[in-house]
């Protein structure tokens, strides 16, 4: 591990400022998670943007959800293929061995995840075609949602493609047996939520009219 160096100087001076004061001041709760284990209630699949932020947009406390962050916020189709799947595996864990009653996928404005996947589906992001672009393969997982785009300007087109992300990765979820089971037997509720970060505004997926609703 030669190539490993010691933490930046300001994330030292920010790790003593919140052991010193948040830390401190609820060191029996961060006691108690330690000891008694985690039972959120809760998955949150969400984009690896940094300017997503799942816990304090729900004013969440440490502990209340079991968060897995990809690019695009998305859920691949069910591939039991032996090969190494860290989405489906944190999805495995939440649903079979936390027994989440919540899986929430939450997409947001502005992803370049989507837009990559948006400007390689139009032929204008050949460098994703390469075999060898792991985000362009991770993002043929959306091709489905780019051919489903109605007619528009890029930026709807974008905008109904982050939203199509999530409807995506719906689907995919429930091609998890083990998900499928859980929904059908009520133990477990799925939930598509899209976020404009400029606006702070939330919309929820409505099946009964087939459109993101604001919260």
């Amino acid at each position: 591990m030669k190539f490993a160096r010691p933490l930046p100087k300001y994330m030292v001076t920010r790790y003593h400022g919140w052991k010193a004061t948040t830390y401190s001041e609820n060191q029996s709760w961060y006691r108690r998670l330690a000891d008694e284990g985690q039972r959120p209630r809760a998955m949150i699949i969400s984009c690896c943007d940094s300017r997503v932020h799942v816990t304090s947009i729900f004013g969440a406390d440490q502990g209340e959800f079991f968060i897995h962050r990809n690019i695009a916020n998305l859920v691949p189709p069910f591939q039991p293929d032996g090969n190494q799947h860290g989405t489906s595996a944190a999805i495995e864990y939440a649903v079979t061995a936390l027994k989440v009653s919540h899986l929430v996928v939450l997409g947001h404005s502005s992803c370049g995840g989507v837009a990559g996947c948006y400007h390689m589906c139009s032929g204008n992001a050949p460098e994703l075609e390469e075999k060898g672009s792991f985000v362009g393969r991770w993002m043929d997982i959306l091709r489905p949602g780019y051919e489903a785009l109605p007619e528009g300007d890029e930026e709807t087109r974008l905008r109904a493609l982050e939203k199509g992300a999530v409807l995506v990765s719906l689907d995919n979820l429930m091609s998890f047996p083990f998900v499928e089971k859980a929904v059908k037997d009520g133990s477990l509720s799925l939930h598509g939520l899209w976020n404009d970060i400029g606006e702070g505004t939330l919309e929820c997926y409505d099946p009964a009219s087939d459109k993101f609703e604001q919260v």
